[in-house]
């Protein structure tokens, strides 16, 4: 499925607990201005009566009928059959909400509702990152060709999704790659997204920052802080960093070792990336050990970071030599090397997963 020549019209939405963003996509690029709305997210009626609107708006700026409508909206839901459950961010969302079947109703074609760490892994996959990379390997001339991805989004949250061979995981409750409650071995008791979210930055930064700071600062103010090394604070803000990356590095180790394939990351927290990445690649590529001390290595691979020009050019090294086929006086090829790469979306995790949601439609249709 090549989606930037696909011609068929879907209207998409990006779901925010404060607006909504209503749009349309074709060939893989939105076709019209964007729209946005009050989610109103503790009454449904106006809450159910914006998404109404905003998308009879996009469908009035049209030129030509859309096929489908589909948009991420955050979970739990049972996505296959278009119900929306209870809802963090959008309270007026409880006991089960037929949202897609109501728009089916409303505007007749299909509708696609899915996980937004689902469609930005599916978005990668298709139109991001997993299609650069081979590229590249081929300009590099590697015989390496990756098929598997697994995409994470850091933010308020820790969110992701997996694609196998273009096929997009979903589960058989519509919510697999809930990556947010894995466990982590920085903190045990703790789930993942404890770790792995702005909310562990701020605990981190103010458990040991000496200053005062006001308790909802944002991850850029203790990046801020940790960029100015006159501020005494510094080194503190540097330390929550690097437990963050430590955290991330964990959880992508225990996900990479399922997948083994790309890892994407997206999310307000990459632009933060310097920081928290070398903690992240130290765990990843380190060790673990046995019962009696001895040390394994954490990954059976080992992990680049692409986003560094010079480690993915030994990533994309040929790495493989002729072997003997035992009996014959022929030879193989065989690389013992195992790699995989980690890199930061270049699409952005908004962009991914329009065209996730894109790309979703015109799969299931």
């Amino acid at each position: 499925m090549n989606i930037w020549r696909d011609e068929r019209v879907v209207m998409t939405l990006d779901a925010g607990g404060t607006n909504f963003v209503f749009s349309a996509m074709k060939s893989g690029e939105e076709v019209v201005e964007p729209i946005r709305k009050p989610s109103n997210a503790d009454n449904l009626d106006l809450c159910l009566q914006n998404i109404v609107d905003g998308f009879q708006e996009v469908s009035n700026k049209l030129n030509e009928k859309p096929v489908a409508i589909s948009f991420a909206f955050p979970g739990p839901a049972d996505y296959k059959n278009g119900i929306i459950g209870d809802l963090p961010n959008l309270p007026a969302f409880r006991g089960g909400v037929a949202l897609g079947a109501m728009l089916q109703e409303k505007f007749d074609i299909p509708v696609f509702i899915n996980n937004d760490g689902d469609l930005f892994a599916y978005g990668e996959a298709l139109g991001g990152v997993l299609p650069e990379i081979n590229s590249k390997l081929v300009q590099a001339g590697s015989p390496k060709r990756y098929k598997n991805l697994i995409g994470v989004t850091l933010g308020t949250g820790f969110g992701g999704g997996l694609v196998h061979n273009d096929e997009l995981l979903i589960g058989d409750n519509s919510i697999a790659t809930e990556v947010w409650l894995t466990s982590s071995r920085i903190y045990p008791e703790r789930f993942a997204e404890e770790g792995i979210s702005t909310r562990a930055i701020q605990r981190e930064f103010l458990s040991r920052a000496k200053s005062e700071y006001p308790k909802d600062l944002m991850p850029k103010d203790v990046y801020d802080v940790a960029m100015d090394q006159s501020n005494p604070d510094s080194d503190a803000a540097l330390e929550s960093f690097k437990i963050f990356g430590k955290c991330l590095g964990d959880s992508l180790a225990n996900l990479l070792t399922i997948t083994d394939g790309i890892a994407v990351i997206g999310g307000g927290l990459t632009g933060a990336h310097d920081l928290y990445m070398p903690a992240a690649l130290e765990e990843m590529n380190g060790k673990c050990y046995t019962s009696s001390g001895d040390a394994l290595p954490r990954l059976v691979q080992k992990v680049y970071n692409i986003d560094n020009e010079s480690e993915f050019s030994e990533f994309a090294a040929d790495h493989s030599r002729e072997i003997k086929i035992p009996g014959t006086d022929k030879t193989i090829k065989y690389d013992p090397n195992p790699r995989l790469a980690v890199c930061s979306s270049k699409l952005g995790a908004s962009k991914a997963i329009g065209i996730g949601a894109y790309a979703f439609a015109l799969k299931n249709l």
